[in-house]
């Protein structure tokens, strides 16, 4: 059993636990054990070949309960040959803990369970704290923080806040909590026209003008300007395929796809209905056929500034030094789903070296990480 208020200790041992999506690999198997030994009552939430882990310090259905939201799932390590460390060694070496997830975000679960295990050891909180830790984060994310919320619906469990623990800061430990994040979106267009003969292009009806034209109305299209807490919303074209090997023949069909990241101005149907218009508008144009399949990710979401950034802000400035920005900058994350159940903001370490070979977390922000989480709950509670 590794010693639960020890955050460095405690990450170093869920990096030992291959938890590759969607492999549990033994870390929630870990941090049950860890949080029962402490007095939280935990329960498995798996969905679809996905485990998850909900756990409770407080009665049941308490009108004021802290929460917190992580996983532990990691994404593949790649070439492991490129590697310097065993991705999965936890070694500890030169102020740094190395290994698949030391950055995103084992070492973010692993901070806020010693902040809490040492909490209610030693002042036990009036109300609940919470933890969802899910192993679907990195994945597709459908039976991951959603199961837990849906489960969470039909237990009449409630978070009244929540913390999600990814890393937040690009350079600097405490520069930056997000209050939001963009929507996300992917569109894939496939146009149709007929094959033929380079030589008698008027026997055949190319469909790679129609797709360049789209294309490019769509990339010059400004979605807009931006708001108070968001940037512009982006457009960006991701390829552009036909496979075609033979220069003397016109294709039949080519595809393209378009990625877009959208501030709260727009949401993920509005976004779909300009697409499948602008696609129309271009099919009717050049005589093809285009057809047009979208998922959304994720909507835009904001939670306004106020106590819970207010608080977070508050002790992170006192633990760093470092008065941090309030930003909706980044990819999404499962707060995305989190907001639905109540007011979440984000904050963690540095994110510099997430997702890359030889990833690690200093040892120092581990340990700020820890008195964030431990001053944020003080605060709350007293």
């Amino acid at each position: 059993m590794p010693d639960p208020t020890d955050p460095v200790a405690l990450t170093a041992d869920l990096i030992r636990c291959p938890s590759v999506t969607p492999e549990e690999g033994g870390a929630l198997v870990l941090l049950q054990r860890v949080l029962e030994g402490a007095g939280f009552t935990c329960t498995r939430v798996d969905r679809g070949g996905v485990a998850n882990l909900y756990a409770r310090w407080g009665t049941a259905g308490n009108k004021r309960a802290f929460g917190f939201n992580g996983h532990t799932d990691v994404v593949p390590v790649g070439n492991v040959a490129a590697w310097t460390v065993d991705p999965f060694g936890g070694e500890i070496r030169d102020g740094r803990v190395w290994g698949r997830g030391a950055c995103d975000m084992k070492s973010g679960v692993a901070a806020f369970v010693a902040a809490a295990v040492d909490f209610v050891r030693a002042t036990p909180p009036d109300g609940a704290i919470i933890l969802a830790i899910t192993g679907d984060e990195e994945g597709e994310s459908i039976d991951g923080t959603t199961a837990l919320l849906d489960w969470m619906a039909e237990q009449g469990e409630r978070m009244s806040v929540c913390l999600v623990g990814e890393p937040t800061c690009p350079d600097v430990m405490g520069e930056m909590i997000k209050i939001g994040r963009r929507g996300s979106m992917t569109a894939n267009f496939t146009v149709t026209g007929k094959q033929g003969h380079s030589a008698y292009p008027h026997r055949a009806l190319n469909p790679m003008p129609a797709m360049a034209r789209l294309m490019d109305r769509l990339a010059s299209h400004e979605l807009d300007q931006g708001t108070d807490h968001f940037d512009p919303s982006t457009l960006a074209i991701t390829t552009i395929d036909t496979g075609n090997p033979a220069n003397n023949v016109i294709p039949a069909q080519t595809r393209g796809t378009v990625n877009i990241r959208f501030n709260d101005l727009h949401t993920g149907d509005s976004l779909t209905d300009w697409l499948r218009a602008q696609a129309a508008g271009v099919a009717a144009e050049m005589g093809v056929a285009i057809d047009v399949a979208v998922k959304v990710s994720g909507s835009a979401f904001l939670t306004p500034p106020g106590e819970l950034s207010a608080l977070v802000s508050r002790a992170v400035a006192a633990e760093t030094g470092v008065t941090p920005a309030l930003s909706t900058t980044g990819g999404t994350s499962d707060a995305r789903f989190v907001k639905d159940h109540c007011p979440v903001v984000e904050f963690g370490l540095v994110g510099r070296s997430m997702h890359q070979v030889d990833e690690y977390a200093e040892v120092a922000d581990i340990h700020a990480l820890k008195a964030v989480y431990s001053r944020v709950l003080l605060e709350y509670f007293a």
